[in-house]
């Protein structure tokens, strides 16, 4: 039994929101906002070290001046340039502990793990925007006159700049460089692979974000993208700005940014999934160009996924 689309009709579905005619003018803006941002940033040794990594607090400056912090782990024995990983962490919470990040460490990666401003770690949020604040971060932003105050717009442009970071160290090969993330972290990992072309692996499970017309046209209430009702009912309940809405929440949907990516791809979704359907994540899937597998969990959803871990560190081991 199926919660979305039949598999077949999920295999050629390319979504239903929109994308705004002006898309990738409004992202070349962004990136030359962000060329113009320093990529200086500073560590600081973690309580918590391993025997076969060092762990850093790493803080740089954001667009817009927020201060941004990540998790940083890296071989103790590196002699040479190696690969490096970025990680991103699901929706409301943060980079998480430390113990995968020296997993990774011990197999040779530097890994990068970033904080989203204003969830759960401790990257600052300091968005001044006109409007609501409701229930979320989707939201945040969206009745600004200023269509470049949208939170994720600085929450995408901080991926770029934390792999770019990584990219920039001397234990770092820039040129082996993967893409990790689950749920809001599957849809970060897609747009910095999509911003950054130079990512050369990634690995996006059941991302967030994406199609956002199709996930409000089914019943989001019990979905990640809950707010978007709570925004309809609180600021527009007639939907005398609904073509708007969802307009302008196009800019940050990311299947818009698919056919951007160069990176090979490993996408996993469970097909019983209730708060990323199923639908919104072929969207994005189906107009990625590069070399990509979907790896199907038919009888799974939202949740831990047995064997996930090892087959995305088959993936990373290629670098």
């Amino acid at each position: 039994m199926h919660v979305d689309m039949p598999l077949e009709e999920l295999k050629t579905y390319t979504g239903k929101s929109p994308k705004p005619d002006d898309f990738d003018e409004y992202w070349q803006r962004a990136m030359d906002e962000l060329e113009r941002q320093s990529f200086d940033y500073e560590l600081v040794p973690a309580s918590c070290q391993y025997p076969n990594a060092e762990c850093f607090d790493l803080f740089f400056t954001g667009v817009g001046g927020a201060k941004i912090h990540c998790k940083l782990a890296k071989p103790k024995s590196g002699k040479k340039a190696g690969p490096g990983l970025v990680l991103f962490h699901g929706y409301s919470s943060g980079s998480g502990d430390w113990f995968d990040k020296a997993a990774f460490a011990a197999f040779g990666f530097t890994v990068i793990a970033l904080d989203c401003r204003g969830q759960g770690g401790l990257s600052q949020d300091n968005l001044t925007v006109a409007g609501n604040t409701l229930r979320g971060h989707i939201i945040r932003g969206l009745d600004d006159p200023n269509p470049d105050k949208l939170y994720y717009r600085n929450v995408f442009l901080d991926t770029v700049q934390a792999a770019r970071i990584l990219m920039s160290m001397e234990e770092v090969d820039e040129n082996r460089i993967g893409a990790f993330g689950i749920s809001q972290g599957g849809a970060l990992a897609t747009v910095c692979a999509a911003l950054e072309p130079r990512i050369k692996e990634l690995v996006a499970v059941y991302p967030f974000l994406s199609d956002y017309r199709r996930v409000w046209e089914m019943d989001i209430a019990n979905s990640a993208y809950e707010e978007l009702a709570y925004y309809f009912r609180q600021f527009d309940p007639n939907h005398e700005k609904h073509e708007e809405v969802f307009r302008r929440l196009g800019y940050i949907d990311i299947q818009n940014f698919a056919d951007r990516i160069r990176a090979n791809v490993l996408w996993v979704t469970g097909l019983k999934d209730t708060v990323c359907p199923p639908s919104t994540q072929f969207a994005a899937y189906n107009k990625i160009r590069a070399k990509k597998e979907m790896l199907l969990y038919p009888e799974y959803g939202h949740e831990y996924l047995l064997g996930l871990q090892d087959k995305a560190m088959e993936r990373f081991l290629r670098l």
